[in-house]
């Protein structure tokens, strides 16, 4: 990325933190002969008190801010609408601190529920949740995708081996319901599958690029389609509103239409309209787009650079460093070439792009639970869109291909323990610091491989020394005798013939019918004193005997390379 590039970069985020408060809900983009183009404040009054909204979108992506805002303002003079449920399927919220996402309407008298798969950046519901004031149910966001596309054909539920035997298991965990008095759940058992179900969509909400004059709906700059011709089909489906918030009017046939005029019942026209994350779509950040012909290292590099410049992403160690390459290497060696693979957020981001730099991207194909697939996907506050994408489907068509088509999946740790069970979703007994599992289930339900990647412990500094791990300090171990939650159960996976790897910085562990199984350490680190004597989680040690070190290349980084298909472990 050269310095040119930077300071374009830096001059527009610097734009971006100055004005990103800053909307015209009285804006109003009027068409003489179609009353479809209206004003943000008039679609607002569409929605009638106690509808259920259905959104779409992941992180900061495709969110219609416009609406949100002025959905927010509407309630604040009128008192309408009010008692809304919200539907979300990912995390689209703004952690309570940044403006313009779906959190401006998760207000009390605005919001009375929120269903959703993912919660920790829905700071605002989860503190209403915790005081009483909100509804809040949680679902399996693949479940909630099929869900929504399940309406629009006026199929009401859903018959799934997912989530069996997970919090979300009624016979395990407290089902969906997280906080409500009298909330009715939205799974029951149903002989050795769950039945799911989801509130009838009323009004769908989402971002597009553009439309033509007859409302017509396109989406040539999107960085991702997610939900948004589901919720539209359910939404007309269930007699309800479809309400499209676009940049710019374009000609008939510019592109291939993607929702018709008939299912869109409005059309806001707002020119600061977002491509992602406070860009508008005529500042258009290339490398989000499909159509994008920038080289994958270049668009990558900017990516990062946002991130950096927003301060919105943990800045990376270099015992991070060795975490990624030790999980790059236990995927090299276990995933066949032309694989389907998943990535999730976090420290998972960092073994993609190990896989990239030492080129094994080129022998399989990333997706992200949005629907983008190939390319390289982009991290942090872009995360669910992509550099390069060869394809982009939508998030139901995702969930719905990976159990025939999933291979592997790299994924992060709250906590794992003696049975291999992985909790993700809870990270305290306070309700407003939960989190949820997002794709997590459907993603560990579906993936014939699966690879953990976490820190040993919470709070614990490392060094490397010589080739060689010295803890620093100690902190509060991740590897417990039983998770506080089930996400993952590791014995589902197990019966499945799932292969199941946990990497950390203490060493690798395998899941077998054994328990939990240290197959690699950290050079550096005593096997006694170090993990042993650190967790009560029960552990294993290999049938032949020694457990063998982490390769040194690993560690340093110097020489290191990878090859597909060694058939380690």
């Amino acid at each position: 990325m050269n310095i040119f590039s930077k300071i374009h970069y830096l001059a527009l985020m610097a734009r971006v933190r100055l004005t990103w408060e800053r909307h015209d809900s009285n804006y109003a983009f009027h068409l003489p002969d179609n009353p479809k183009f209206m004003g943000a404040a008039e679609a607002a009054r569409l929605i009638a008190d106690g509808a259920v909204v259905a959104t779409s979108g992941l992180a900061a992506n495709q969110r219609p801010s416009i609406l949100y805002w002025t959905i927010r303002e509407a309630f604040e003079k009128t008192g309408h609408p009010r008692d809304l449920t919200v539907m979300c399927t990912g995390g689209q919220g703004g952690r309570g601190r940044a403006p313009g996402s779906v959190e401006e309407i998760m207000r009390p008298g605005l919001c009375r529920r929120v269903v959703a798969g993912h919660l920790e950046t829905y700071r605002a519901a989860l503190r209403m949740a915790d005081e009483g004031k909100l509804e809040l149910q949680c679902l399996p966001q693949g479940v909630m995708t099929l869900l929504i596309d399940g309406q629009g054909r006026g199929e009401d539920t859903l018959l799934t081996r997912n989530a069996v035997n997970t919090f979300i298991d009624p016979r395990v965990g407290g089902g969906t319901v997280l906080a409500g008095k009298d909330a009715e759940q939205l799974v029951a058992v149903e002989g050795d599958q769950l039945r799911f179900s989801l509130p009838k969509v009323e009004v769908a909400l989402f971002n597009a690029y553009a439309a033509d004059r007859e409302g017509n709906i396109y989406i040539t700059r999107c960085p991702m389609k997610a939900e948004m011709r589901e919720i539209a089909r359910a939404a007309k489906r269930n007699g309800g509103k479809v309400i499209a918030n676009v940049s710019r009017l374009v000609e008939k046939g510019s592109d291939d239409i993607y929702i018709p005029a008939a299912d869109v019942d409005a059309v806001v026209v707002y020119p600061r309209t977002e491509q992602s994350c406070y860009i508008p779509y005529h500042s258009h950040f290339e490398y989000l787009a499909p159509t994008s012909t920038l080289p994958k290292k270049e668009g990558l590099a900017r990516s990062r650079f946002v991130n950096q410049v927003m301060g919105l992403t943990p800045r990376r160690s270099a015992m991070d460093g060795v975490l990624a390459r030790t999980a790059a290497e236990v995927f090299a060696r276990n995933v066949p070439r032309g694989a389907l693979v998943n990535i999730g957020v976090g420290l998972p981001e960092e073994v993609c792009r190990v896989l990239h730099e030492t080129r094994i991207l080129e022998e399989i194909t990333l997706f992200t639970e949005s629907g983008v697939i190939g390319g390289v996907p982009t991290p942090g506050i872009f995360f669910g869109a992509a550099v390069g994408s060869e394809r982009i489907i939508s998030s139901a068509e995702t969930f719905g291909m990976c159990p025939e088509k999933l291979d592997v999946t790299v994924l992060g740790v709250v906590q794992a323990d003696s049975q291999g069970n992985v909790n993700v979703s809870k990270r305290s007994n306070r309700l407003s610091n939960y989190v949820g599992p997002g794709g997590f289930i459907d993603l560990t339900c579906a993936a014939k491989t699966i690879i953990f990647i976490t820190k040993w412990m919470e709070g614990e500094k490392l060094a490397l020394e010589a080739g060689r791990v010295r803890i620093l300090q100690t902190g509060k171990s991740k590897f417990v005798e039983a998770v506080d939650e089930i996400t993952m159960n590791g014995q589902e996976a197990l019966k499945a013939g799932k292969k199941v790897f946990y990497v950390t910085s203490r060493g690798v562990f395998h899941l077998t019918a054994r328990g939990m199984e240290l197959v690699r350490v950290m050079p550096g680190i005593d096997i006694d004193r170090d993990i042993l004597g650190t967790t009560k989680m029960k552990i294993v040690l290999p049938e032949e005997g020694g457990v063998p070190p982490v390769e040194a290349s690993i560690i340093t980084g110097g020489e290191f390379r990878l090859k597909m298909g060694q058939g380690l472990y």
